[in-house]
């Protein structure tokens, strides 16, 4: 979050903030004070409400396959093993791509699964969705579900899977065009940079 608000400091203009996966976490948490926000979209991300968390939201339902045998090690940093990772996170990835994309996985602190939400940044502020369909790290039912409450102007992605980013690039990159273009008449809109999940 600290990273993300000194990102903010260096834009002159309203800026559209993008997040995937758990980055979706890091974007809702600039609550209501992000003055130079203009927007957040939700790249196949984490859309938590006031007094949630991932863990809880996660203990709802099956786990899904990509994080079906997430370990934690001894510091505290949850990993995803090479066949799950290449499998299911990096589903649609060409397989040697997702292996090297496997082994610079940057882990994920075991605190992101307990830190509980204050006001979150969509309510107060215009939000977009990409929903990726074929999604087996976060049940697609449940990015339809975090769309829905924040009232986010949706797209789903068909085919789409965790890594739209890689394997839909040009159905991304359309889709990100939107927020800015309803900005029309507004100083200019700036992407801050997304904040990313396990694979980057």
């Amino acid at each position: 979050m600290a990273r993300l608000r000194q990102v903010l400091k260096l834009q002159d203009g309203p800026t559209i903030v993008a997040g995937h996966s758990y980055g979706g976490q890091i974007i809702t948490s600039l609550g209501a004070d992000a003055p130079n926000v203009a927007g957040l979209v939700y790249v196949a991300a984490f859309g938590i409400d006031k007094g949630e968390s991932l863990g809880a939201l996660l203990s709802q339902g099956p786990v899904t396959p990509a994080l079906a045998h997430l370990f934690t090690d001894p510091q505290g940093f949850g990993w995803i093993p090479q066949d799950d990772f290449v499998g299911h996170f990096a589903s649609g990835v060409d397989p040697e791509r997702a292996r090297v994309l496997h082994a610079v996985q940057q882990p994920l602190a075991g605190s992101t699964f307990t830190d509980v939400m204050d006001v979150p940044a969509w309510k107060s502020l215009p939000s977009w969705y990409l929903v990726a369909t074929e999604d087996q790290a976060i049940p697609p039912d449940a990015e339809r579900l975090f769309a829905s409450r924040m009232g986010a102007t949706t797209i789903e992605g068909r085919r789409a899977t965790w890594l739209w980013s890689l394997t839909r690039v040009r159905q991304l990159t359309s889709s990100r065009q939107r927020p800015a273009a309803s900005s029309a008449g507004s100083p200019a809109v700036r992407g801050a940079g997304a904040a990313h999940g396990l694979n980057h």
